[in-house]
Formats: structure tokens, sequence, C-alpha cells
């Protein structure tokens, strides 16, 4: 089953340096993550160190990389930072479209704006689901329909995105007839 009515997943590139840019920072939900700059400008690396280094983030090898225990953390400092930015700064995001999102939304509180911010997307395809019904979201959804987490109905995994939850619409798909759900396709891996 596919749901082709509405597609409002965003479109990515391959992070390239805007050199209008007077500093850059690239934050990643992985530590492998990188992109080539220019010899002469500087780019400052956050990124997300594995579950296996929990506690063990090693030393990093320059003053312009920096690690973090999990996505949060790392959004959490990042809001810290970008409270205390100037203009000038140009923000480089690589990760799965949740960490994206939640990072582009940090970001435009800040005072940032889209010019300013560029997403690359990188890792899994699975995807955060919001439930239209209990607003539960449910994380790592790999099929086309998902039992929800939160109330239990059986969700239709919608290719609507919403930018500002960071997540894809999940809608009852047995509203109309109780019981009768279709089998689950694997889509998104």
């Amino acid at each position: 089953m596919s749901d082709q009515s509405i597609k409002s997943r965003p479109v990515y590139q391959s992070l390239a340096m805007d050199l209008s840019g007077l500093r850059h920072l690239l934050v990643s939900d992985s530590p492998a993550y990188r992109f080539e700059a220019p010899p002469d400008r500087e780019v400052e690396v956050w990124f997300v160190a594995g579950p296996d280094q929990e506690g063990r983030i090693p030393p990093s090898e320059t003053v312009h990389e920096r690690g973090f225990r999990s996505p949060r953390h790392l959004i959490d400092r990042l809001d810290h930072r970008l409270a205390q930015e100037r203009m000038g700064l140009r923000l480089y995001v690589s990760g799965t479209e949740d960490f994206l999102w939640d990072v582009f939304n940090t970001a435009q509180r800040a005072g940032m704006t889209k010019q300013e911010i560029f997403q690359c997307h990188s890792g899994t395809r699975a995807r955060r689901v919001a439930c239209v019904h209990c607003r539960t979201f449910n994380h790592g959804v790999t099929t086309t329909i998902v039992r929800c987490d939160g109330c239990g109905a059986n969700l239709f995994v919608r290719d609507h995105f919403s930018r500002r939850l960071s997540a894809f619409m999940g809608v009852k798909i047995d509203a109309e007839v109780a019981g009768e759900v279709p089998p689950a396709e694997q889509a998104y891996s």
C-alpha cells in the first residue's frame, strides 16, 4: 500500500561549503561524516559518538571537534551555542531525517534562516511517525503500517512529513472498518 496523494518529503543535497559564511559548524549524528573544506577555511565539527562510546568519548584530534553522548545532548548544547552566536555562521547538518529537522528547528528558533542551514540525509531511512490521534512519536519505523506505542492504533505511515514535528504522519488505517488491517510492507530501511 502506498500513499501517492501527498509528497512533502524534503529533497536533500550533498553538503558543500557556503563560502559567504564567516564561521562553519558541521553537526552530525555520526562520528564518520565529514566534508571537504577549502584549505583556507576551518570547519568546527560536532558529532554524536556511537552508543558503544557512552562515557568514553575520546579526546578530539583537534580543537575543532567535539563529541556528544546523544543527539539530545548535542542539540541542547547547540541551542546554548546559537543563543550566543553572531551573524555569519553557516550550519551544516548530516544525519537521519528526524535529527536533521530537530537541528533545523533549533537553529530557526535561534534566528538562523533556511539559507544559512544546509542538510544532507545520511544513515537509516527509518521514520519517526507522529500518531495524529494521541500525539505519540513512534521511532525507527520501517514498515508502511505500525502499531502506535501510545494508543495502540494501527497507523498507516503517510508520506506527509511535518518539518515542525520532524516526523511523518500516522493515521488510523482501520478507522472505517475496525480490525480490517492490510499486511504491513517493509518500505523504509
